[in-house]
């Protein structure tokens, strides 16, 4: 009878797991939504194969068996990070609005961060990504205005497809944003993306609203706000017409954009402001292409940093140089720097 008074006490993890999603609702973007409850869902899923069926039998030990289980399917660190980011968050729910007995995930709980630099495109690939799109078409009208917008804002592929027509001031010159964690910010827009944009509108966004009104700003053949996937899928297309040699995806375009800016001279705070970083450790990772361009500038100006005679016949850094790429005898000189 104890037994039974025990259990009915208990709360069961799928419950739980579809009552924290609920909770979550308005809370959170849709794709924020998804992603926690693919997280959340996969460790309920192990903890149940393993016998643990109520969440207050879960402790830090069963978190690290599962974080066993993640590194033997080969996860990456960074995957393995946010689904423990995420079962903490889950477990304060627990903890703190359903005032359970159940363990607390500190910080810092998981494996260590793995410092990688990010992949991005030169000045030059941009170019040649951006021109793609036949613009004699509607079609190709709004996929330059995407791929522009991208490049210019370096927004998230989530933040750009959940833009609306209101929130992009053609005047000024700015979108605004709501980034993770529903936060809301401003984003620039250069004078090609606002070209792209005032001819998408003007010519092509007409002709794609024929089934239902939406105040979404991309669209899709059907009229409907037009779905991460499909922009995914127009990028690759993009970046294979224009003779790419890399596998190009849209978060290439968000660190391209940091890096140019990096490598224009901008400010790491305002980078981190445009970006959307809460923290600005994020946001150093691109001060790579920066110590780059300062060591050829060391070498080449110091009087005694015996590679003068090595740099007279370099030409001055390009404004679309980008760490190691698409400078004459950069290799060269790194090698002979180390000499």
């Amino acid at each position: 009878m104890e037994v039974s008074t025990l259990e009915t006490a208990q709360h069961t993890m799928k419950e739980l797991c579809r009552e924290y999603i609920h909770y979550l609702g308005a809370r959170v973007s849709p794709y924020t939504i998804r992603n926690y409850s693919s997280d959340i869902g996969g460790f309920v899923h192990f903890s149940n194969t393993n016998g643990i069926e109520y969440a207050e039998k879960i402790d830090l030990n069963t978190i690290r068996l599962y974080l066993g289980e993640l590194r033997q399917q080969k996860i990456r660190t960074g995957s393995i990070r946010r689904k423990i980011s995420t079962l903490r968050m889950f477990h304060r729910y627990m903890i703190v609005e359903r005032e359970m007995d159940v363990a607390s995930i500190p910080r810092g709980f998981g494996p260590k961060v793995e410092r990688r630099l990010p992949n991005f495109l030169t000045v030059e690939e941009m170019n040649s990504l951006l021109k793609a799109p036949d613009v004699s078409t509607v079609k190709g009208l709004r996929d330059q205005a995407i791929l522009e917008t991208l490049y210019a804002t370096g927004t998230r592929v989530s933040e750009l497809v959940s833009l609306n027509v209101e929130n992009v001031n053609l005047e000024s010159g700015e979108a605004r944003v709501w980034g993770k964690g529903s936060k809301e910010r401003l984003v620039l827009l250069g004078k090609k993306a606002i070209e792209a944009l005032k001819a998408y509108l003007a010519e092509a966004r007409p002709k794609f609203l024929w089934r239902t009104r939406t105040p979404a700003l991309f669209l899709n053949r059907f009229g409907e706000r037009i779905v991460v996937r499909r922009i995914e899928y127009l990028v690759e297309q993009y970046a294979r017409e224009a003779g790419l040699p890399m596998r190009v995806h849209p978060h290439m375009f968000r660190h391209s954009m940091a890096t140019h800016l990096m490598d224009g001279g901008a400010n790491l705070r305002v980078v981190q402001e445009l970006l959307g970083h809460v923290s600005l450790a994020s946001t150093e990772i691109y001060t790579h292409v920066s110590m780059a361009q300062l060591r050829i500038s060391y070498l080449k100006a110091h009087p005694r940093s015996n590679h003068r005679h090595k740099l007279n016949n370099q030409v001055t850094i390009p404004m679309d140089f980008v760490s190691g790429r698409g400078v004459p005898g950069y290799k060269d000189l790194m090698e002979s720097s180390k000499s």
